[in-house]
């Protein structure tokens, strides 16, 4: 039973229900306490220590019969017992009629028999039930399983037989008795392919991996996240973080450790008669300067919140960055991080550029850049910007956009539409991508965390990490 009940937990926290440990806990002690005679009170005893939500309550309900109502199978009635000899003889000539498998079907039908677990478990292989793991499939996977039983041609094959009775001579009245009976039955089937595809279906996801479930995550688009997915995706940042910290410390040893300084070869084996006994390598930084720009209309803000806690966690691989933050006009944000944890940076950037009715201008936050904070771009600078592209018609300001450009190392842009929507309405990114070096789509936390990884990788230059 302990085992059903993590299972139990696992799967409502895979349908979205918030459950700690601590609760989990709580509904242990509450079932060493009250026991698990009583049903009701086992049921109770889980739901009140496991929901907190009130929208968990339809998780709940909806998952407890697949865990703990046993092993129901729907009632089902033989027919055989009622008929007489000379009945019986009819039903077996008129079956002999029908091929095997229909004939094993109607049998199955006649004599009340529910489906053996080996006959499911078959069922579950050929439908693929065993590789779903969302009960918003429960209805379609009794679909898939009643097809494999050619419940349709079982039906048409049980009005044949029905008329095949009458013209051997059977009484009209026990014919359609028959008739019901049958279709009582397959709907007691029918019934039982429900339970059994809830009931699997509630069991992968209990058994799906916490790495699967993050994996779906980080492919779920920025725009249709829940605020508790939101949250889990801040929580993750910081494994993402510590992942590129190490694949670009790697780089940059390489990088460092890898090219031949041919000067400082020569010249310290001078006193060897220039003979190369001491070899040296190129000692320089190639950590990345950064310039980020990150629209934060409400949009965005999923996005640039991201981006930004993503970014001030692996400070220690850049060399320093300048952030703003813009709607319809520019923040310089970097002071907001100075010795303080990114998440609660970044709350405050976001209390001070609320979300609200604004007019997007990022062409005016160009202007307002070029105008009071140019020194921050230069030629060892990475200009990256987080946004859209959409200006509400406003100037683009593509004469500052490219003089910004010119004066950087490179010019990347993140944007989380598809590029088939570049150019409609209000869209300026047709104008903008030409000017740039590279454009990246970041519509899930994965494409987020890739496009970081080659804008880092593109501070190398190609010869730094042809072989990394």
């Amino acid at each position: 039973m302990d085992q059903r009940i993590v299972q139990f937990v696992a799967a409502l926290r895979a349908m979205g229900a918030r459950v700690s440990l601590a609760e989990s806990a709580d509904a242990f002690q509450a079932l060493q306490a009250l026991g698990i005679q009583d049903r009701e009170l086992f049921r109770l005893a889980l739901r009140s220590t496991l929901v907190k939500e009130s929208r968990d309550l339809e998780f709940f309900d909806q998952l407890f019969p697949y865990f703990f109502s046993g092993e129901q199978v729907p009632e089902m009635q033989n027919l055989t017992q009622d008929l007489t000899p000379e009945e019986a003889k009819m039903l077996a000539e008129a079956l002999r009629q029908f091929t095997q498998r229909l004939r094993q079907m109607l049998n199955k039908l006649l004599q009340g028999q529910p489906l053996s677990p080996q006959e499911l478990n078959q069922l579950e292989q050929i439908t693929g039930l065993d590789q779903v793991a969302d009960l918003r499939y429960q209805h379609w996977m009794e679909r898939q399983m009643e097809r494999a039983m050619r419940f349709k041609e079982v039906r048409q094959a049980l009005h044949a037989l029905m008329e095949l009775l009458e013209q051997l001579g059977m009484n009209r009245q026990k014919v359609e008795q028959l008739r019901q009976a049958m279709l009582q039955n397959q709907e007691a089937l029918r019934q039982q392919l429900n339970q059994f595809a809830g009931q699997r279906l509630a069991e992968n996801m209990s058994e799906r991996s916490k790495g699967e479930r993050r994996d779906n995550l980080y492919n779920k688009s920025f725009d249709s996240l829940t605020e508790e997915e939101m949250h889990q995706l801040k929580r993750e940042v910081r494994r993402l973080a510590a992942m590129l910290r190490t694949r670009l410390a790697l780089r940059l040893k390489r990088a460092r450790n890898g090219k031949l300084d041919v000067k400082g070869t020569l010249r310290t084996n001078l006193k060897y008669g220039g003979v190369p006994v001491e070899i040296k390598h190129l000692d320089r930084s190639l950590k990345p300067k950064i310039v980020v720009i990150c629209d934060i209309s409400t949009s965005m803000r999923p996005v640039s919140e991201l981006m930004l806690s993503l970014l001030y966690a692996i400070q220690d691989q850049v060399s320093k960055t300048h952030a703003f933050a813009f709607i319809d006009h520019l923040e310089y944000i970097t002071p907001e991080f100075e010795g303080r944890q990114p998440g609660e940076a970044i709350a405050e950037v976001l209390h001070r550029l609320p979300s609200g009715y604004y007019n997007t201008d990022l062409g005016f936050s160009l202007q307002m850049l070029w105008r009071d904070y140019l020194d921050t771009v230069d030629h060892r600078s990475t200009f990256l910007i987080v946004g859209d592209g959409r200006n509400n018609y406003n100037d683009p300001r593509l004469d500052l956009f490219r003089q910004l450009a010119r004066r950087s190392r490179q010019t990347i842009w993140f944007n989380p539409e598809p590029p088939i929507l570049w150019g409609s309405g209000d869209s300026d990114m047709l104008l903008y991508a030409p000017l740039c070096d590279a454009t990246f789509q970041v519509a899930t936390l994965n494409q987020l965390a890739a496009a970081v990884d080659r804008m880092l990788l593109g501070n190398l230059s190609a010869d730094d990490w042809a072989d990394s």
